[in-house]
């Protein structure tokens, strides 16, 4: 007979008290490094260090940024701005300059208001170069500062040569920082740092500080490029372009000022120039306190939307508009080339590597200040303007034309629409989109809230019928899959079908339930109808989910941010807002928090601006993920099968405790 095991035995897989393991310091970067940087080569941390030498620039402390590549394969970055302080700090009693390198979170850009180190600046979570940091074989830190010099080295983040501070000798250069680091291989497909990207970076960031010299430096050819641009955005573009100009570059810039602007924080703006060319490649630029935004964002949404506004007024004024014609916003961008560069206070970025733009007051600052100067320019040169509309709407009958030819082969015999679909006016695939949408005070939110010209609005009624176990030849009993299948176009179809995609009437089909509970069992009803009989259109990536807020924060006026209307998804990002809030000086009183019961609270208004403007939503695509199609299916018969009961019971004794229970 087999003894039982002692109490002291540690069973395989046990679960208590030790298995909880807290990262600190910079482990959680060295154990997740994609999560902080790209991993295919070290560009983006040496960015971050080049970064930190430009926002001294751009607070006009600095008039130089020297990179050099040595022969060791480390990199080094020079700038003549302010020194990082390496005194001790008040409250954590270690040099300041240690703590900029190996705490996450801690910096000197936080603070944005008045009396900040910086008011405008691209570092927001103060993980930079402590990022850099971690993922270097060595980093050594010069400061000069105040008479002093200062410096200390660091091995995986780690100080390993703690700080030494000495008079500055004669001769030396009175301010600046130096920093040089090794990155680490084991963390990057490769070390080699892309050259061309390098150069661009680097020959923007002078393009977008006039009067700022920027140097490259190569030890192994002793080559040394240097960059720096006298006629600012205006050069850089020009001789970017691939055709000559059909106008003449607009450019222009403009910022909030106290006085004059009560929605944006002083100082705040944009700074653009503008060219467009009937043939050829287009050449888009965008910037967010020098940060490069190579995915775009909102800032480049507004500037679309200025010269939108722009043009259709032109063209409206003077008559130009041919009958039958449609303007679209993308029939005046898509020959539009321009250099950007914004100034927010508090950019939200997407990501650490801060590569698109997602804050949603940038829309309107870019827009506010773009479109009424480009509208006194064409009015003043009406010659140019009507050139410009020519070519606007040449690009419209284009893009109708193609969407006609679509329209031709649905053929007659279509099945009459559902009466409750609120259809929209365009019938250009690519633009169009169906919102599925839970409840009819939902759905007569969203008929208010949205573009009617590109959104249909389908309301459902109630949760959608399980169809994970019912046979294609019964799907049409149920009315409301009936609705779906209709107004998409799509008859359903299985795996291995070819189903006719040539009546499909939108490009993407939006899920779009309430932020709660049984919001998200309507969404995996819906995501079950669409796996299960209409797979194809998942393949194709027409099937989107919408993320709606949960909750509304109206933020008190702080420093030179004014009051503010914040969107939470979920309690996650409701901890965020509230913490950032505190941080900025508001008090605990001066907020108060709304918490959506549901979509039909939300206005027409509110329910435009956080789900439904494609600038500002949060959209997300439905694709295939890293199971096969095989264990797909299995997953899915887990969760939704009829007698299944025990394997899902199964799933939540396995994975319980990792439920977060929203009370």
């Amino acid at each position: 007979m087999a003894t039982p095991p002692s109490s002291s035995t540690k069973p395989a897989g046990s679960y208590g008290e030790a298995s909880i393991r807290v990262l600190k310091g910079l482990e959680p970067v060295k154990q997740r490094p994609g999560m902080y940087t790209r991993t295919d080569n070290p560009l983006h941390v040496i960015q971050e260090v080049i970064d930190n030498a430009a926002d001294e620039a751009l607070a006009g402390f600095g008039k130089r940024i020297a990179v050099t590549l040595h022969t060791d394969g480390s990199v080094s970055v020079d700038d003549d701005g302010r020194g990082i302080p390496f005194g001790l700090h008040p409250e954590e009693q270690v040099p300041v300059v240690e703590i900029v390198y190996t705490r996450l979170h801690a910096g000197g850009k936080f603070d944005k208001g008045a009396g900040g180190a910086y008011s405008f600046s691209g570092g927001l979570h103060g993980v930079g170069v402590s990022v850099t940091n971690a993922l270097a074989k060595r980093l050594q830190v010069t400061v000069w500062r105040e008479g002093q010099c200062a410096s200390l080295a660091f091995s995986g983040g780690d100080v390993v040569e703690p700080l030494v501070v000495r008079p500055a000798e004669r001769g030396e250069r009175k301010q600046g920082t130096s920093v040089r680091a090794w990155p680490d291989a084991k963390y990057f497909e490769s070390t080699e740092l892309p050259r061309a990207e390098l150069m661009h970076l680097l020959r923007s960031k002078a393009v977008l500080m006039p009067g700022v010299t920027v140097t490259l430096t190569t030890e192994k050819t002793g080559d040394t490029q240097t960059w720096l641009y006298k006629g600012g955005l205006r050069d850089y573009l020009s001789q970017g372009l691939a055709a000559d100009p059909l106008v003449p570059l607009f450019e222009g810039e403009g910022y909030a000022s106290g006085s004059e602007s009560e929605n944006f924080a002083e100082g705040e703006g944009v700074a653009w120039v503008l060219a467009f060319t009937e043939e050829g490649n287009v050449l888009r630029e965008s910037y967010v306190n020098l940060i490069p935004t190579v995915a775009g964002g909102t800032h480049e949404s507004g500037l679309k939307d200025g010269l939108f506004g722009a043009v259709k007024s032109f063209i409206d004024l003077h008559s130009l508009l041919p009958k039958g014609v449609k303007l679209m916003p993308e029939d005046v961008f898509s020959r539009a080339s321009f250099v950007l560069s914004a100034k927010v206070l508090d950019p939200q970025f997407q990501g650490q590597t801060k590569e698109r733009l997602n804050s949603r007051d940038a829309l309107r600052l870019v827009s506010q200040f773009t479109r009424p100067p480009l509208e006194l320019w064409l009015n003043q040169h009406v010659d140019f303007g009507k050139k410009l509309a020519e070519l606007v709407i040449k690009q419209a009958q284009t893009r109708q034309r193609a969407s006609q030819k679509v329209e031709k082969r649905k053929g007659s015999g279509v099945a009459v629409l559902p009466g409750k679909l609120t259809d929209c006016e365009s019938r250009d695939l690519q633009l169009n989109e169906v919102f599925l949408v839970e409840g009819d005070s939902a759905g007569g939110s969203a008929k208010m809230g949205r573009d009617k010209e590109t959104q249909a609005i389908l309301p459902l009624r109630g949760k959608v019928l399980n169809a994970w176990e019912v046979e294609r030849d019964r799907l049409f009993a149920n009315n409301e899959i009936h609705d779906i299948s209709v107004a998409i176009g799509v008859d359903p179809h299985g795996p291995n079908d070819s189903p006719d995609f040539s009546g499909l009437r939108y490009g993407k089909v939006c899920i779009l339930s309430d932020a709660d509970v049984d919001g998200s069992h309507i969404q995996v009803l819906l995501l079950t109808l669409f796996f299960r009989h209409f797979p194809k259109l998942i393949e194709r990536g027409h099937v989107y989910i919408a993320k709606p807020p949960l909750f509304r924060v109206d933020a008190p006026a702080r420093g030179k941010k004014p009051a503010a209307k914040i969107y939470a998804l979920d309690q996650g990002e409701l901890d965020a807002t509230l913490d950032k809030l505190r941080k900025e000086g508001a008090k605990e009183s001066a907020w108060s928090i709304s918490r959506f019961k549901g979509l039909g609270e939300m206005s027409a208004e509110q329910l435009w601006e956080t789900t439904l403007n494609p600038e500002t939503r949060r959209l997300l695509p439905v694709a295939w993920g890293l199971l096969t199609f095989d264990e797909t299916v299995g997953s899915f018969t887990k969760l939704m099968g009829k007698g299944e009961a025990a394997s899902r019971r199964e799933l939540m004794e396995l994975h319980g405790d990792s439920v977060d229970v929203d009370v």
